[in-house]
């Protein structure tokens, strides 16, 4: 995909998410995009702890160990 594609494809991205014209999204710094965009992305999960993983199996076992 070219520069020009995804440029577009940001600015329309832009206009449905955050109602920008398309003078807003020229205006905008790629970091002033990058922020906006991370914020509305849902965070990670916390990967479990290994307390929480041996709970886990010995709450639920698979029945394969020995």
């Amino acid at each position: 995909m070219s520069f020009g594609d995804r440029a577009a494809q940001l600015a329309g991205l832009t206009a449905v998410l955050l109602g920008w014209r398309p003078e807003d999204f020229w205006r905008a710094t790629p970091a002033e995009l990058a922020d906006i965009l991370a914020a509305l992305t849902p965070a990670s999960p916390t990967p479990p702890t290994r307390a929480l993983i041996d709970q886990l199996q010995e709450r639920f076992p698979d029945g394969g160990r020995d």
